[in-house]
């Protein structure tokens, strides 16, 4: 097999199957990158490297528990995150640090945003499908299309009150279910 032609999104799905190669051929994709981005902001070579060889070994232990969907913009946030800790433990001030670097953090913030909220849309519409058909249907009408219980009532001839009913058993449903959702990310963005 081919490593090096592989995508990020494969290696990783490799990784997660302890494949030890899958995981260097991401290493070495990866590490300059990174390092060089660390190097802007931490400007010893050494800790660097220690740096990225950490989020590298992290990423390694706590493969099994890591949903990661785009793997390069995982390593930007997770770089952030260790740049931080680097400089925390440096005791350096905010003041001090470059104003790229707060650009920066907006944008990985942006994209960590971004992606959160396109796995919890994923993870809702999962739970939907879980939804008997009707009652799919229904809340779809009632929060996609913006219909109200009367209008969408009257467009699938049936009472208001079962499409009450049925909005409220969705709701019921997919909070529940969107409730361990959300606090695994709230765990993970504070991670």
């Amino acid at each position: 097999m081919a490593y090096s032609s592989l995508s990020d999104a494969n290696l990783w799905n490799l990784v997660i199957d302890d494949d030890y190669r899958a995981f260097t051929v991401l290493f070495q994709r990866h590490w300059v990158r990174l390092y060089k981005t660390a190097l802007n902001y931490i400007k010893d070579e050494q800790v660097c490297e220690e740096l990225i060889h950490d989020l590298f070994l992290n990423l390694w232990n706590r493969k099994r528990y890591l949903n990661i969907n785009n793997f390069s913009a995982y390593l930007k946030v997770s770089l952030r995150y260790h740049v931080y800790a680097q400089l925390k433990k440096q005791k350096t001030s905010p003041i001090q640090l470059q104003e790229d670097l707060c650009d920066t953090v907006y944008e990985l913030n942006a994209a960590y945003e971004k992606l959160c909220y396109r796995d919890m849309e994923d993870e809702l519409h999962k739970q939907m499908k879980t939804l008997p058909l009707r009652c799919q249907e229904i809340f779809k009408l009632s929060r996609t299309e913006q219909l109200s219980n009367t209008e969408i009532a009257i467009k699938l001839g049936i009472s208001k009150r079962t499409v009450e009913n049925q909005i409220t058993v969705a709701l019921k449903y997919i909070r529940g279910h969107i409730k361990d959702i959300a606090m695994l990310m709230v765990i993970l963005l504070h991670w």
